[in-house]
């Protein structure tokens, strides 16, 4: 190793960086607190469901919110928040240096005289599962932000069965601090306590989300009937992953279905759009009702409201199938990081949950022959469930300037 190498190691060490939070964060919070709401985003940057976790947190304030990000271009600011969201890059505040840490640390610092509350967005980056050091980044600096005094929530968070012990040791010394922990999915919330947290029951913050876009439907549909796949580059692509899903779109399209093929995430290491545009390629010479590829990322709204009308919705991403089962649509998920399968059991459709492998296709095959039996009795049952959902999602929020419940869900 070089000596570069070694010395970058030790200036991302967890002790260097917790000693940076030390002496760069020191402000308290002000009396009477601000009405300000901070968030620390997700990486966000060509990721729908990173977006859609933002726009829905901010939507259910009425207070302004600071957004956190890495980078500027991470987070887009739709034009109906412009108002009252605004975005403070700081590049290394999770991801840099102890320096580099200390740097942004006290950027943040002068932001948070006008704030009442910080709040972390969770998502699936708590376990340290993808890149361990941010996640331990991120409860390190809930932990010092709560011991100087300042309401701290991580908001709406899977966690996994095999957590990595720094990422757990990061989270109960947060949790000891002070800061609350919101977790979506009653497996991940058996996990947690399993594990020495203190958790509290929610759902994912992207149910709260009050914007949906229609107006692509009918361009990409022509009036049709039609379902949804998504396919994740988390997975990977072979001739066997494609063979798989020439069935399902073939069980789709016998069933006289249009098939809308549509990428959720799009960035080096996690890329779904070469993966669905291979699918939707295959698919061209098989006849039978049209396959379109959607050949780039849609709006949240626009997501929310293709989704809501679809027949069925078949994804390889857990956000994909939050913004389904939001307006009712049912949607077999392939699991990935343990996360659906919690999902799913607030909805009390464990059969949603398929796992990746040799019997994908066949799966979601059987799965889908069940839910186009009786698509009405299936949509019915889901929306039934839905309201207890939206107020398990509701406690995301609980204490901050939300907007009044009836304006949430209009």
């Amino acid at each position: 190793m070089t000596l570069r190498l070694r010395l970058l190691g030790i200036l991302r060490s967890e002790q260097l960086v917790r000693f940076a939070d030390r002496i760069s964060l020191r402000t308290r919070p002000g009396r009477p607190p601000g009405e300000t709401a901070v968030l620390i985003a997700p990486p966000g940057r060509g990721n729908i469901g990173d977006q859609a976790l933002v726009e829905a947190f901010v939507e259910a304030l009425s207070s302004p919110v600071i957004v956190v990000v890495r980078a500027a271009e991470d987070i887009d600011v739709p034009p109906h928040l412009a108002e009252r969201m605004s975005i403070l890059p700081l590049p290394a505040l999770i991801y840099g240096t102890a320096i580099g840490r200390g740097r942004d640390a006290r950027k943040l610092a002068v932001a948070l005289r006008g704030a009442g509350s910080i709040s972390i967005v969770g998502a699936d980056i708590m376990d340290g599962a993808y890149v361990p050091r941010a996640s331990v980044n991120r409860a390190s600096l809930g932990e010092r932000l709560a011991v100087l005094g300042w309401p701290v929530r991580v908001i709406g968070f899977s966690w996994n069965s095999a957590p990595l012990p720094s990422a757990l040791a990061a989270l109960v010394r947060a949790d000891a601090a002070g800061v609350r922990l919101l977790v979506r999915d009653p497996l991940s919330a058996a996990r947690a306590r399993a594990d020495g947290l203190s958790v509290r029951d929610t759902a994912d913050v992207v149910f709260l989300a009050t914007s949906k876009d229609d107006s692509i439907i009918h361009e990409l549909t022509q009036g049709e009937p039609y379902a949804l796949v998504n396919a994740s580059g988390l997975v990977g692509a072979d001739d066997g992953l494609l063979a798989q899903y020439d069935g399902i779109i073939g069980a789709l399209r016998e069933r006289g279905l249009r098939v809308i093929v549509l990428p959720h995430v799009s960035r080096p290491g996690a890329d779904d759009l070469p993966l669905c545009t291979a699918i939707s390629e295959r698919a061209q010479t098989a006849e039978g009702p049209a396959v379109t590829l959607v050949p780039r990322l849609l709006t949240p709204p626009q997501v929310r409201g293709l989704a809501g009308s679809a027949t069925v919705v078949v994804t390889g991403r857990m956000h994909l199938a939050v913004m389904s089962l939001m307006s009712g649509t049912p949607a077999i998920t392939v699991s990935t990081q343990g996360k659906v399968e919690g999902l799913m059991d607030l909805f009390d459709a464990p059969q949603f949950c398929v796992e990746p492998g040799p019997q994908l296709g066949a799966d979601v095959i059987e799965r889908l022959a069940a839910v186009l039996a009786d698509p009405a009795a299936t949509r019915a049952h889901l929306i039934e469930r839905l309201p207890a959902v939206e107020m398990l999602a509701q406690e995301n929020v609980e204490g901050l300037q939300v907007l009044r419940e009836e304006a949430i869900r209009t």
